[in-house]
């Protein structure tokens, strides 16, 4: 989360075109985005709701459908960074949305969402896409655009899954 985040302007939806209005609305979250503290975690929270869709079509839909949320993920953050005039704003979580979904992956395929692994699964994005371990913090410092703001939390999601896939292939007795 940029610590910025309260410091910036509004984002004045009057003054955009129609189309202009749907990707900034897409980039936010869907208004989640928006809230006035730790908007990554109102729209990593938000991405929660996705869970009954993923559960819905399997893991390998699911897979699929995380890949066209991405790509298309780097238009809509990229578009929507260019509207506001704010490069990565924290007020854009749709690369939560994407990243918050990846973490989830192993559970779907070994059938483990149950509350508690949502939370350790949340948790753990959230953790990682603060923190920003290696790879994630470069990233996040060099790669510009749609591509660099979503990246970071790709990654994040990934290290977030890794750790849950370990734990799950390899429990401890």
């Amino acid at each position: 989360m940029d610590i910025n985040t309260l410091h910036k302007p509004p984002i004045i939806f009057k003054n955009m075109t129609w189309f202009e209005r749907c990707i900034v609305f897409c980039g936010v979250g869907f208004g989640s985005g928006l809230a006035p503290k730790a908007p990554g975690t109102f729209g990593s929270a938000f991405a929660l709701l996705f869970i009954p869709i993923w559960l819905a079509i399997g893991f390998s839909s699911s897979i699929l459908a995380i890949l066209v949320m991405s790509l298309i993920g780097i238009y809509i953050c990229g578009q929507t960074a260019k509207i506001i005039h704010v490069h990565d704003d924290g007020r854009i979580v749709w690369d939560e949305f994407a990243g918050q979904s990846i973490t989830f992956l192993p559970l779907i395929y070994f059938g483990q969402m149950n509350w508690i692994w949502v939370l350790v699964g949340f948790g753990l994005f959230r953790l990682f896409d603060i923190w920003k371990p290696w790879p994630i913090r470069v990233i996040d410092q060099k790669v510009d655009g749609g591509f660099g703001i979503m990246f970071d939390d790709i990654i994040a999601g990934l290290w977030a899954a890794l750790c849950i896939l370990i734990y799950l292939y390899f429990p401890m007795a």
